[in-house]
């Protein structure tokens, strides 16, 4: 798996997990998935993604946007 597909994956596991958050203990963690949205952005625009960072010290072969 390559840090593209490990970036992107990760990003949809933690939207399904604000989603159920939200659903079922606090329509508060809402503010979690427009954090997630916002990170994905900015990723987009500026190419700075924290979570590829640490998933590139842990090993994953690079891709090509990240």
């Amino acid at each position: 798996m390559t840090l593209d597909r490990a970036v992107l994956a990760f990003a949809g596991a933690m939207i399904f997990l604000s989603v159920a958050l939200t659903l079922w203990v606090s329509p508060h963690f809402v503010w979690f998935t427009l954090f997630i949205g916002a990170n994905l952005m900015q990723s987009a625009f500026t190419g700075f993604c924290p979570a590829a960072m640490v998933m590139r010290r842990l090993g994953l072969r690079p891709g090509c946007a990240f």
